[in-house]
């Protein structure tokens, strides 16, 4: 007799032309982005900036875009594995915001001393402003002009542009980093969300520029200056 050959049933799974789970998938840990430490204390830009400001901007707010940011990067590279495109494309958006706060912070506060650290720009750096926009004063005024026109939330610029070799005056909306707008290297950035003045100066944004300028790191400006020339 000839013998009966048993096919084997197939599973619902495999019914429906689903793919089985993989197992043992483990699960894939993005690299913390630490907050980085103030190169001052929270009081050393008085009576500038209060230290009662710089506390809370730093530890709460920049510390929030930090965790934020952290906490997408591990959703980013989970997404990743899983191969979730559409996952992947929904939260860069926040990802953008978040990582565009501690980027922008990250250079604000290095782009700041305190008042007996100050010196004006000299080199190369005062050679561009000067031919740019005529002088110190100039390219403050014009700055705080821009940046206090900003309507809403975001941030003024001094940046430096690759293709033009030049350096310009430009304005970011929301936490936007300037690499957004186009291939530009950030030099000077000033915060204008209402958390970084309002404690101290109320709506008074063009008073909080003003002093802005009077604790600005020059010699760091000058620094990101001479990296981008040789770049």
């Amino acid at each position: 007799m000839a013998s009966k050959t048993l096919l084997k049933r197939p599973t619902l799974t495999q019914a429906r032309g689903m793919r089985t789970a993989r197992p043992n998938r483990r699960a894939v840990r993005a690299a913390a982005v630490p907050l980085p430490d103030l190169p001052y204390d929270f009081g050393a830009l008085e009576p500038y900036i209060s230290g009662d400001i710089m506390k809370l901007h730093h530890q709460m707010h920049h510390g929030t875009y930090v965790k934020n940011f952290n906490g997408l990067l591990e959703k980013q590279a989970d997404l990743e594995q899983k191969g979730d495109y559409a996952g992947l494309i929904s939260i860069q958006q926040a990802i953008k915001f978040n990582g565009g706060g501690h980027v922008n912070h990250s250079i604000f506060w290095n782009n700041m001393c305190p008042k007996s650290e100050y010196a004006p720009p000299g080199g190369a750096l005062e050679q561009a402003i000067n031919e740019k926009f005529g002088g110190l004063d100039a390219l403050q005024t014009k700055m705080s002009a821009i940046a206090a026109g900003v309507q809403g939330s975001g941030w003024g610029w001094l940046g430096y542009d690759k293709a033009k070799k030049e350096i310009f005056i430009t304005t970011t909306s929301n936490q936007d980093p300037l690499v957004t707008k186009g291939d530009y290297v950030p030099l000077l950035g000033v915060d204008v969300w209402e958390h970084a003045y309002y404690l101290q100066y109320k709506n008074k944004r063009p008073d909080y520029l003003a002093n802005f300028f009077e604790v600005v790191n020059w010699k760091d400006v000058a620094a990101r200056y001479e990296q981008a020339l040789a770049a």
